[in-house]
């Protein structure tokens, strides 16, 4: 059965991994989501990521290794789906919102691919607000 909404479900996951205090968090490969991956490790939110080879015709499996200060703190604090299939969230690039007062970050898909809501602004960008992550 297809997934509808696969963003949701890789924030998903990387949420219930913090929550399980576990050191990596699986999920199916796409360009998208490294892409998600690499902004978040550019920020300081996820210490790596790894793309694992398929198995036997299987899909491509993303790894993403999670960032913690100690046992029980991690660097994510909190991750928001704005943008879903059923309401898709536009923003123009004077109303992109600051995540807890410029302390988080925003991930957009703008023309110019995805990049974080200080990016976009920079280059007067809007686009559709994916996520937010604080």
């Amino acid at each position: 059965m297809p997934m509808t909404d696969p963003i949701a479900d890789f924030l998903t996951r990387i949420r219930n991994g913090i929550l399980a205090r576990h050191a990596e968090v699986l999920a199916p490969a796409s360009k998208l989501k490294m892409r998600l991956c690499e902004l978040l490790k550019d920020e300081g939110y996820i210490a790596g990521y790894d793309v694992r080879a398929p198995e036997e015709g299987g899909a491509a499996e993303l790894v993403v290794r999670l960032r913690w200060a100690d046992p029980r703190t991690n660097a994510i604090t909190g991750l928001r789906r704005r943008s879903r299939p059923g309401q898709r969230m536009y923003v123009r690039h004077g109303t992109i919102p600051k995540v807890r007062s410029g302390l988080g970050i925003a991930i957009l898909s703008t023309s110019k691919g995805l990049m974080t809501d200080r990016a976009a602004r920079k280059q007067g960008l809007g686009g559709e607000l994916l996520c937010e992550v604080w």
